[in-house]
């Protein structure tokens, strides 16, 4: 998605991080490479070395289900990760307008009440937001893009007390759930790549898709919350989620949220 390689450089990356030993790969002597070879993949995926130099170098962007499947195993692969592989290697759909949140959703996250709860797309701009995400924090705003205000905005440092774990699992769930055929992402991509510490973990090629979990937070205002993270999916909106973070009842957390009503 941060170019016109993208599945080429997933490859790469990921082959270097498969040890050989791993793999099943006899290793004698000292390596070059800190993971597999690229005639070490081939052999393990049942392809040539001169097929797989071709798609590690884009000039072949369209393997069949096959070798995806072959690469994704001799690869260690999870599920996320295949998943992404795949959208990697799919040919680009017509362009689509962005999408808004429809009125009926807006309705329903702002009879939420004591629950702050927004509305994101697959390129993680938010849609729509209920006074409380808002009063939480500047960077559940409508129109705010997620991944840029967790790089770019330099209070949500301050506000996530575990800032570089949430931004490694940000762009994470970027490149997992964002359409890497999508020309805006790309250029959001482009855009973050600028910024250094965004550059180190997108070259990572992490993919992890959001989860429900626990996330900290420190508040200007009313200090130190643990608030618990749900993902609701917008029936019929495509790549739209709900957002919403809960404290369990009677705790500090919800009496803190209580007082930014």
């Amino acid at each position: 998605m941060n170019g016109e390689n993208a599945l080429g450089d997933f490859l790469k990356a990921r082959r270097g991080r498969v040890r050989p030993g791993e793999a099943g790969v006899t290793s004698f002597g000292r390596r070059r490479v800190p993971g597999l070879r690229r005639d070490e993949l081939a052999r393990l995926a049942g392809v040539s070395q001169h097929y797989l130099t071709r798609l590690e170098q884009g000039t072949d962007r369209n393997p069949s289900p096959q070798v995806l499947n072959a690469l994704a195993s001799a690869l260690r692969l999870n599920e996320d990760e295949r998943a992404h592989l795949t959208a990697l290697a799919t040919p680009a759909p017509p362009a689509r307008e962005h999408a808004a949140a429809s009125d009926a959703v807006q309705q329903l996250i702002d009879s939420f009440g004591q629950t702050p709860a927004y509305v994101r797309d697959r390129r993680f701009d938010v849609l729509a937001a209920n006074k409380l995400a808002m009063a939480l924090s500047p960077l559940y705003t409508p129109g705010q893009n997620l991944v840029r205000g967790m790089f770019r905005d330099p209070t949500v440092r301050t506000l996530f007390p575990d800032w570089a774990q949430i931004a490694a699992q940000s762009v994470a769930a970027l490149r997992a759930e964002a359409d890497p055929r999508d020309p805006a992402t790309t250029d959001l991509i482009a855009e973050l790549l600028a910024d250094g510490r965004f550059r180190d973990v997108w070259t990572a090629h992490d993919v992890r898709p959001t989860r429900d979990e626990v996330k900290r937070f420190h508040h200007p205002v009313v200090g130190p919350l643990t608030l618990r993270r749900e993902t609701l999916a917008v029936a019929g909106a495509d790549g739209q989620v709900i957002i919403a973070y809960q404290a369990a009842p009677e705790t500090p957390s919800a009496y803190a949220l209580a007082r930014l009503l």
